[in-house]
């Protein structure tokens, strides 16, 4: 998968919604088409998926190859955003996942 520096256009980077509980240093935004397309892709494996109170975000975290992972985020009115990560960043981002009272994850 090739990843581009996606920058808004006023030149930030790209950046998770506030609710989520934490940031990565080396995001990249995905167009709705190209994220959807790669997380059903056979090679794409799922790492973990999330609900935030009362089911109103969801976060779905998924493995792409050995080096990159792909982050989808179900807004409350069902927009899906997402976003390309460097696997190595995704370990302690899990952990705050998983320790926030305010996720809980879905098997």
């Amino acid at each position: 998968m090739a990843a581009r520096n996606n920058r808004s256009k006023s030149g930030s980077p790209a950046t998770l919604p506030d609710v989520v509980p934490f940031d990565l240093s080396h995001l990249t935004r995905q167009s709705w088409e190209l994220g959807n397309s790669t997380v059903q892709d056979e090679q794409a494996a799922i790492l973990g998926k999330w609900t935030h109170q009362n089911n109103q975000w969801r976060l779905s975290i998924f493995e792409i190859t050995s080096e990159t992972a792909i982050i989808c985020i179900r807004t409350p009115v069902g927009r899906e955003r997402f976003y390309g990560a460097i696997q190595s960043e995704l370990k302690p981002a899990i952990q705050k996942l998983e320790v926030n009272p305010s996720w809980q994850q879905v098997r």
